[in-house]
């Protein structure tokens, strides 16, 4: 095996955020599911984009997010995801390069748009994400760059992108080039809704192609419907070398084998959007895990680097995170 010159490749939908504050009222007239991520049409996106107050525009995708926690942290990474050759599509691209991230994805010069989600954000910190697709629905197993993906150490999925057929073939075709290569494969299941969608193929992908599993106690929940949390702490332990599961204010807990290790959630002074919590939480721990941390202190990074981001608007951390957790 190779000596890995990468830290994490992330693949994932390739989007940008337009965030805006918004009250509850509103999500009602607009029959908006609070909390949830919904798919949407293009002329749906357009509606909520016409209707929306002032808008914070910003390179996103919870892959995407992660890859950027990392940087942050200063580890050396890639990233895999479609863009169309619009304006958007040249301004992820730009927040990408930028930050040191390697990209090497074809963009497309035909078909849908760049993709974009319409986050719109409550006072309560509660993010709902209205998510049109475009051109992430045009990744394919021919977009998979396998020497990218055999010089990472961790190859990180994304949930979301599980929504596509073409997607999964992505997925796969990773996930084998990733191990034959003797790297690692970690998936995020993304959202509960997702996973309600998929759960037959999560759980095939989960048990037969992943390493490291991240999710938070309602994705648990909807992969092992009607089975508790310790129980299904069991079974996931059964089918992955490791989990990292989030438990929003209590922490996190992270299982290896017969191991648990519970880790307390960093002090937030107040609550502004929780956008992005659960992509930087892989974040700080991947790190971790890549220079060979202990499990304890993968997870007390992780939580600093979720609480970094949801005390302020925006997904993406606007304090260098290495300066953060201290680790200059």
């Amino acid at each position: 095996m190779t000596e890995a010159t990468l830290d994490v490749v992330g693949i994932g939908n390739a989007i940008i955020d337009l965030l805006a504050h918004s009250e509850d009222a509103f999500l009602d007239q607009h029959k908006l599911a609070k909390g949830a991520m919904t798919l949407i049409d293009e002329p749906t996106a357009e509606r909520l984009y016409t209707a929306m107050g002032p808008v914070t525009r910003a390179s996103g995708g919870s892959a995407g997010n992660t890859i950027a926690g990392l940087g942050s942290l200063g580890a050396a990474c890639g990233y895999i995801g479609k863009l169309r050759d619009d304006e958007l599509g040249d301004a992820y691209r730009h927040d990408l390069l930028a930050a040191g991230v390697r990209f090497t994805t074809a963009m497309a010069t035909e078909g849908p748009a760049t993709a974009r989600c319409i986050i719109f954000v409550t006072s309560d910190g509660e993010r709902t994400m209205n998510t049109y697709l475009g051109a992430c629905v045009n990744l394919t197993a021919d977009d998979i760059d396998e020497t990218l993906v055999a010089s990472a150490k961790i190859t990180y999925l994304e949930g979301y992108l599980y929504d596509d057929p073409q997607a999964k073939a992505a997925f796969h075709r990773a996930a084998d080039i990733a191990h034959a290569a003797g790297r690692k494969v970690a998936l995020s299941l993304s959202d509960s809704f997702c996973v309600e969608r998929h759960r037959d193929d999560f759980l095939d992908l989960v048990a037969n192609r992943i390493d490291i599993l991240f999710a938070n106690d309602s994705e648990v929940a909807s992969l092992f419907p009607d089975t508790g949390l310790d129980a299904a702490l069991d079974r996931l332990s059964a089918m992955v070398d490791l989990a990292a599961v989030t438990l929003g204010s209590e922490g996190s807990i992270v299982v290896r084998g017969g191991e648990r290790i519970k880790s307390p959630a960093a002090k937030v002074e107040r609550v502004v959007d929780t956008t992005g919590a659960g992509d930087l939480y892989a974040a700080g721990f991947l790190y971790g895990l890549t220079n060979e941390l202990p499990l304890a202190e993968c997870a007390r990074i992780a939580g600093l680097a979720a609480a970094e981001v949801i005390s302020h608007f925006g997904a993406r951390p606007e304090t260098p995170l290495r300066e953060y957790a201290a680790l200059a």
